[in-house]
């Protein structure tokens, strides 16, 4: 069964799971499954941090570059905003990751806005200057 694991996933995902629905525990790859599952969960918190780093890295062009402000970002910040509600919707749990994926998702939001606007990364605060509350408000356009 560690075999077909390693040789050939989707094949493995589909025993694994007529296993499973089958009841046969005991046949089922289950030190494989358990990683798989675990796997998944980080790819779920991943997902957070990326919307969340795409809206910060908005909001942060939208403050540093008002000139360049239109309807394409503000399109933008506003479907990233339905896109982190939706996710935290289908996983609530991640509500008790918030600090840290906010924490994360900020810190490469500053390379990034510093990348895009070509501002060095101190125009920038070191840490996120808006709570999480604000970022995700539908009414909330720093100046």
């Amino acid at each position: 069964m560690s075999n077909l694991y390693d040789t050939d996933f989707y094949a493995w995902a589909n025993e694994q799971a007529k296993l499973l629905r089958a009841g046969k525990l005991a046949a089922a790859d289950v030190g494989h499954i358990a990683e798989e599952l675990e796997t998944l969960g980080r790819t779920e918190k991943r997902e957070l941090v990326s919307r969340l780093t795409i809206l910060l890295t908005h909001l942060s062009r939208w403050v540093h570059q008002p000139g360049l402000r239109g309807r394409s970002w503000q399109l933008t910040i506003e479907v990233q905003r339905r896109d982190v509600a939706d996710h935290l919707a289908d996983n609530p749990s991640l509500k008790a990751q918030l600090d840290d994926a906010l924490e994360r998702a900020y810190a490469r939001a500053r390379l990034e806005a510093a990348r895009e606007t070509g501002l060095g990364r101190d125009a920038f605060p070191d840490t996120c200057p808006w709570p999480f509350e604000r970022i995700v408000a539908d009414d909330f356009w720093p100046e």
